[in-house]
């Protein structure tokens, strides 16, 4: 806020024609008052109101020689940048940016896709795959393990509990077989010692 006020003082300053005059000559060197009201051909009433404005704002300063004349010289110069700036375009500019960004989170967001249907296209690949050499086990399980798995239900048992330990109740409701159903079976399990029984928990023994 500083800096604009500041800017805004020097700004109203070399607002004036004449000022800028009068400070660009004494860039050059010290002058007295009747010398740039020569040299600018301005009155010395409108030189005197120049250069004490311009003295108040720290711009110039004076000596006053042997004979007692007074002259002034720059205490400190003044540069300004000043440019022009269409707002028009810079609001383009910034809507353009945006897009970009935009644009670009789009991209990611698309190739994040992709990563993502190309994993579950390999995965599904490889599921297909350990579902084919299931069933291809279990054809090989009830082929070769007749006196074991008697049925298609009694090798349910089994794959069900592959899964994890299960209760009497909850590997019934799992295969379909009634628990008197399900004693004869788990009872040949455990004699071939294929299970064994935990806490209540059949599980499978590997």
């Amino acid at each position: 806020m500083d800096d604009l006020v500041e800017l805004a003082r020097l700004l109203d300053i070399l607002g004036n024609r004449n000022r800028r005059r009068i400070i660009e000559l004494l860039r050059q060197k010290p002058c007295f008052v009747t010398e740039i009201s020569e040299t600018l051909m301005i009155s010395p009433k409108a030189v005197i109101e120049h250069l004490q404005l311009m003295e108040r704002e720290d711009i110039l300063a004076c000596q006053t020689d042997d004979r007692r004349r007074k002259y002034y010289y720059l205490e400190n110069d003044i540069l300004v940048d000043v440019s022009l700036r269409n707002m028009h375009v810079e609001a383009a500019e910034e809507r353009r940016r945006e897009k970009d960004a935009e644009d670009e989170r789009t991209r990611q967001e698309v190739a994040m896709l992709f990563k993502m249907v190309q994993a579950h296209d390999r995965l599904t690949a490889n599921l297909e795959q350990l579902n084919h050499d299931i069933d291809t086990k279990l054809a090989d399980l009830a082929r070769n393990h007749k006196d074991l798995f008697k049925s298609e239900r009694e090798l349910s048992v089994a794959i069900a509990l592959s899964h994890e330990p299960l209760t009497g109740p909850e590997l019934a409701e799992a295969t379909g077989l009634s628990e008197n159903e399900l004693a004869p079976v788990i009872e040949r399990f455990t004699e071939k010692g294929l299970v064994t029984r935990t806490k209540n928990r059949i599980t499978l023994i590997t």
